[in-house]
């Protein structure tokens, strides 16, 4: 009996645990994605930091241009494609 209540409180521990990890690597993904955008906003019409300071925390977004790179290269664009048949710019 004391047995079952130690395996008992040490899954739901191992469960709390996972499930408090899965949080806080979803709160880093986001967190990046803010950073992202705060950087690359300007592109997109959001007014950014002074661009000292984003040439000095560019270094910190080589994951981030990378996965954008390859999600615009494997990306298909039926708007772009449609846009550019007729002559849109």
């Amino acid at each position: 009996m004391v047995e079952d209540i130690k395996a008992f409180f040490k899954g739901f521990g191992g469960s709390f645990k996972d499930q408090s990890t899965e949080y806080i690597e979803f709160e880093e993904r986001e967190l990046e994605n803010v950073f992202a955008l705060i950087l690359m906003g300007s592109f997109i019409g959001i007014p950014s930091p002074p661009t000292t300071l984003v040439v000095r925390l560019m270094p910190h977004m080589v994951r981030e241009l990378y996965v954008m790179q390859q999600r615009a290269v494997n990306m298909d664009d039926i708007f772009g494609e449609i846009a550019g048949m007729f002559d849109i710019d």
